[in-house]
């Protein structure tokens, strides 16, 4: 995993109004927790921000004041209709460190003939994993499976040094039968009545 360098500004003022302010010149406000330490308020540039983003679990250096810390986003506030990002907080992490993140799962393979509808149960693999190795994703075969089939976490193949952090027995996909072969059997064996 690659680490994205954004430079943030300490903010001394709070509330809706400096957020506002922060929010027109383009900045994001945030808060960076950890390690026992106070927060950190500071403000962050929108758009290499929001390009960050678009990494899952992406590995953030900061250099907040001339010193540089190492941040995974937490949680990430955007506008429901515009979409641009109102929020964000951040996790101060170390090298070494194992952190719990949700890394999503990329779905490879054809589900075997019929009409079976593959449901996700989990979007997300729940895993530990170091600061600076986290994966994008992991990627699961359904290759061949067919209606009734189950994939489970531990079934997952995963990266040297991560560890699951759900149950090895939770379900992550599952195939279902499809609806429409037997409602058409019953419309055949209704009209062959009438």
């Amino acid at each position: 995993m690659s680490e994205v360098k954004i430079p943030a500004q300490l903010r001394s003022e709070f509330g809706k109004g400096s957020a506002r302010r922060a929010r027109r010149e383009g900045r994001v406000p945030g808060v960076i927790y950890g390690h026992g330490a106070a927060p950190v308020h500071v403000t962050l540039p929108g758009h290499e921000l929001m390009l960050a983003l678009k990494t899952p679990n992406v590995l953030i250096s900061l250099d907040v004041d001339g010193t540089s810390e190492l941040v995974i986003p937490k949680a990430v506030q955007k506008d429901p209709i515009k979409g641009f990002l109102e929020h964000v907080d951040l996790l101060q992490v170390k090298r070494g460190e194992k952190v719990s993140v949700e890394v999503p799962i990329h779905v490879e393979g054809e589900l075997a003939p019929g009409n079976n509808l593959l449901e996700h149960v989990l979007n997300a693999l729940p895993v530990e994993a170091e600061a600076t190795h986290i994966p994008e994703s992991v990627s699961v075969s359904v290759a061949g499976l067919e209606a009734g089939a189950s994939v489970l976490a531990k079934d997952v193949v995963l990266p040297q040094g991560v560890v699951l952090a759900v149950d090895a027995d939770a379900v992550v996909l599952q195939v279902l039968a499809g609806q429409v072969e037997a409602a058409a059997d019953e419309a055949a064996a209704e009209g062959a009545e009438g």
